[in-house]
């Protein structure tokens, strides 16, 4: 049975640089009816094992390490039995929730994950933050993109470690040159494609 993709909307909030704002995030479940992959499992660590239903959860991806992405990424995966993987070149941010510790693992680019007979391929795509990390399922059409590229455009820059020309660069490297068909599944908002996006990136 092939992998499926599932897609849990959970809202919370997002804390950096002393501001707050509330925010509906994108959790995505990557898997068959025995195996899934997690990606991003934000803010109601309950309501995403109720989505799990018993199955083994192999991984727990996080794309980035902001707060609202990772703030209830141990207690899920706690519940679940499932290692926590991260880039570490976000740390930094992993120490602002998790002071003194470090994720289960780490993420590299070109690492690959299997699942329900499915591969993602993390590609490293720094701007958002230093480590933000894309995964690319090339036999789903789809790349999680995390906060790098959404519906519209890049992801935002305008706070600490983040860096507007790279993430622009990252998406034209990284991104763009993925099959113009392939889906972006975001980490907020809604879905998109690579060929939907080009034209807005190719004009900064």
């Amino acid at each position: 049975m092939a992998a499926r993709i599932e897609r849990l909307v959970t809202s919370g909030t997002f804390s950096l640089d002393g501001g707050t704002w509330d925010v509906d995030n994108n959790v995505w479940l990557v898997g068959d009816d025995a195996e899934l992959l997690v990606i991003d499992p934000a803010h109601d660590p309950a309501a995403i094992l109720e989505a799990v239903g018993g199955r083994t959860v192999k991984a727990v991806l996080l794309t980035h390490g902001h707060d609202d992405h990772i703030r209830f990424a141990r207690q899920f995966a706690a519940l679940a039995g499932a290692p926590v993987l991260m880039n570490p070149a976000d740390q930094m941010l992993w120490d602002a929730v998790y002071p003194g510790t470090s994720p289960d693992g780490h993420i590299s680019d070109g690492d690959t994950f299997e699942v329900a007979g499915t591969t993602l391929t993390a590609l490293h795509t720094p701007g958002h933050s230093p480590g933000s990390t894309c995964f690319y399922a090339e036999s789903l059409g789809t790349v999680f993109t995390g906060d790098t590229l959404f519906q519209g455009g890049p992801g935002a820059t305008g706070r600490s470690f983040s860096d507007h020309p790279t993430i622009v660069a990252s998406i034209r490297g990284r991104l763009l040159t993925l099959p113009a068909q392939t889906v972006v599944n975001t980490g907020h908002g809604d879905s998109t494609t690579i060929a939907a996006e080009a034209p807005g990136i190719t004009a900064l």
